[in-house]
């Protein structure tokens, strides 16, 4: 239980306990972890099957819920790592972005893959998502968590479509570091 292991325990075996008087039919497991908000904010979260309940997780010198430090940490255009209309790494981006992962010293990420607006909304949302979820799977091949893996296609632009330096600007995948 590396997140705290007392107060969590006390809140499964009262959760379990809880389960088993309401449903006594049901045995098995409770599943149970951290779950981290759009904040930055951990809640406990546990599920047996029957009803699942989740917790902020309190600072308990503070009263104050315990939140992560988070930081992009990577902001890099997609034409060094991709091809274009690709969400195939290059080899220069998949050793770039393995060197990254390896050395950024996070416990955990959140990538976000962007486009701009040359083709249709739907296209640039799934090239987008292709995109995260290629550079998600390079963290993961190093053992980093990946949080969550989201594709904006052009919907979230950094500066204008209309001219080719804005729509470069556009093309990117954004990594934030969840750092304590």
């Amino acid at each position: 239980m590396a997140f705290g292991g007392a107060a969590l325990a006390a809140g499964l075996m009262m959760a379990s306990g809880a389960m088993a008087q309401n449903a006594p039919e049901i045995a098995g497991k409770i599943e149970w972890g951290v779950w981290v908000d759009d904040d930055g904010c951990m809640h406990w979260w546990a599920d047996g099957g029957v009803e699942g309940y989740m917790l902020d997780r309190v600072n308990p010198k503070t009263g104050k819920p315990v939140c992560l430090k988070r930081n992009t940490c990577l902001v890099q255009n997609t034409d060094t790592l991709f091809a274009t209309d690709s969400s195939k790494l290059t080899a220069y981006g998949r050793r770039y972005l393995t060197d990254f992962f390896q050395n950024a010293g996070a416990f955990g990420y959140a990538i976000y893959g962007h486009t701009d607006s040359r083709a249709s909304d739907e296209y640039n949302m799934g090239l987008s998502q292709r995109r995260a979820a290629s550079v998600a799977n390079v963290a993961r091949s190093v053992g980093a968590m990946v949080d969550r893996e989201i594709g904006y296609g052009e919907r979230q632009p950094r500066a204008t479509n209309a001219t080719a330096a804005g729509m470069q600007q556009n093309r990117r995948v954004e990594v934030v570091c969840y750092k304590w």
